[in-house]
């Protein structure tokens, strides 16, 4: 059921966000953070709910991320990640978004569960992963959209991860600080952020007039 509630604010703030004629940064993250939602409902139930496991649902959602990029190339000739400006680039976008978060966190709960590491070093190991990528995309000029999208993969068992550190109960590793109160401490600094970054885009087209 929460999947399905989660799933259905993913469609209002998408169909909020294509629709729109120019960037909103409140409809973009409000997309982004639904995906995250969405992308962790699904994870659990297919690695739960249907007893699939994590590494059944990663190796499944790995070969399904591939799968939407691969379609996206086939349909529109390029996997667009920096300039998105027709409307069926940024359904697979979003879509790709989607996929890519629930693999994100079938991921993080392998590492930090099934390995035995723990949050705090599986935290350490994404973040580890994620500076590989962005070493390989700086010094071996590995392809935009391949790092782009190895990086973003990365993202969500990081946050997944980090998140778990702060609510998770001290018996279980965390620092059961509580998800009401991590969770408005994180929103309070994504807004400071995006407050931050969209000032920073006005100041920019200001100065480029």
């Amino acid at each position: 059921m929460s999947t399905l509630i989660f799933l259905g604010f993913f469609c209002v703030t998408l169909a909020a966000q294509i629709t729109s004629k120019r960037y909103h940064p409140v409809f973009y993250w409000a997309v982004v953070v639904a995906t995250t939602t969405v992308g962790t409902t699904t994870s659990d139930y297919l690695d739960r709910t249907l007893g699939l496991g994590y590494i059944k649902s990663s190796v499944m959602l790995f070969t399904a991320v591939l799968i939407v990029l691969a379609v996206w190339r086939y349909t529109t000739g390029e996997i667009a990640v920096d300039r998105i400006t027709t409307r069926t680039n940024e359904i697979f976008y979003w879509v790709t978004i989607l996929v890519s978060n629930t693999l994100g966190t079938a991921l993080g709960d392998f590492v930090a569960t099934d390995t035995g590491l723990g949050f705090e070093r599986s935290a350490l190991i994404f973040a580890g992963l994620i500076a590989v990528v962005a070493a390989a995309y700086f010094f071996l000029k590995i392809p935009e959209s391949v790092a782009f999208w190895a990086a973003y993969v990365l993202t969500r068992p990081l946050g997944a991860t980090l998140g778990d550190t702060l609510t998770k109960p001290h018996q279980e590793g965390g620092l059961a600080l509580g998800r009401i109160t991590s969770s408005l401490v994180i929103a309070g600094a994504m807004v400071i952020l995006i407050a931050l970054a969209a000032r920073r885009e006005r100041v920019q087209r200001v100065q480029a007039r």
